[in-house]
């Protein structure tokens, strides 16, 4: 009876100590985002999008993004701020629509998954209507993926104002 007691606990050690570990996230800071500083613009559906990053400063970078429908007129409107937190980077977004009314209750809160050079990926780790949000900028072409529950993303390329 001791045997199996102790088989049983060894077992349960070894699934125990075997559980996969969390997700590393990787150490990063604000300032590795500064290639993103600038304004950029483009097609979006059959208006347009525009986004003006902020330079990095105090443990912070923002976007202020605008789109626009075919007639001009303002459809939405998104602030984005990354923040430092916990040795890593967390993005935090909100949109509103025209009369500045909020699309959610909450903002959507993502964190840093991926950031090399030219690039930064953000994982969803709320509520929320994107999975993955991810940022390229290859010369003067600055690309936004949005990675969307069912499965399917989109790419919105830019190119500076």
């Amino acid at each position: 009876m001791k045997h199996a007691a102790f088989l049983v606990m060894s077992a349960l050690l070894i699934i125990v100590g075997s559980s996969p570990p969390s997700l590393a996230v990787p150490a990063a800071k604000i300032s590795e985002l500064s290639w993103m500083t600038g304004s950029y613009e483009g097609p979006i559906g059959q208006g347009a999008l525009e986004e003006n990053w902020a330079e990095p400063k105090g443990g912070s970078i923002a976007s202020l993004v605008r789109a626009t429908g075919a007639d001009g007129a303002t459809t939405m409107i998104e602030l984005i701020v990354v923040e430092e937190e916990e040795d890593c980077l967390t993005l935090r977004l909100q949109q509103r629509n025209p009369g500045f009314k909020p699309r959610s209750a909450e903002p959507q809160v993502m964190r840093l998954v991926e950031l090399k050079s030219g690039k930064v990926v953000f994982d969803n780790i709320g509520e929320g209507g994107i999975t993955r949000l991810s940022h390229t900028k290859s010369g003067k072409k600055f690309t936004i993926t949005v990675q969307r529950p069912n499965g399917t993303s989109r790419d919105i390329e830019l190119t500076p104002k």
